[in-house]
């Protein structure tokens, strides 16, 4: 995992994306759909339609960044509430990119063996 400095706002864009797209069209979906600047160094998150896709764009100060995550197995935990974006939390972002339950991590289920 790439670190995140502290402070950075996290954004989820609700409902789904289509994957396909790159840093320009996601910037211009940030711009348009969820009215902040894509350039103004949050992270801004968008799920897949399976939900085992996700991809972030951060603009660090320096260039535009372009991350890209697929599970193995299950689905990304993914708000279902109406809008156009959700904030969430440094420490939220790393749960959800490991595929843990973002909202309530104590909860979630453990692997009982490996392999």
């Amino acid at each position: 995992m790439i670190p995140i400095p502290t402070g950075v706002r996290v954004w989820l864009a609700t409902g789904h994306t289509d994957m396909r797209c790159g840093f320009p069209s996601l910037a211009l979906r940030v711009q348009e759909v969820l009215k902040r600047d894509a350039m103004g160094g949050g992270l801004f998150c968008f799920r897949g339609k399976r939900g085992d896709l996700l991809k972030v764009i951060w603009h660090d100060g320096q260039g535009a960044c372009l991350f890209t995550k697929r599970l193995e197995r299950g689905r990304f935990i993914w708000p279902s509430v109406a809008g156009e974006s959700v904030t969430i939390s440094p420490a939220q972002l790393s749960y959800l990119l490991s595929g843990i339950d973002w909202r309530n991590p104590q909860e979630t289920q453990c692997p009982t063996r490996v392999g």
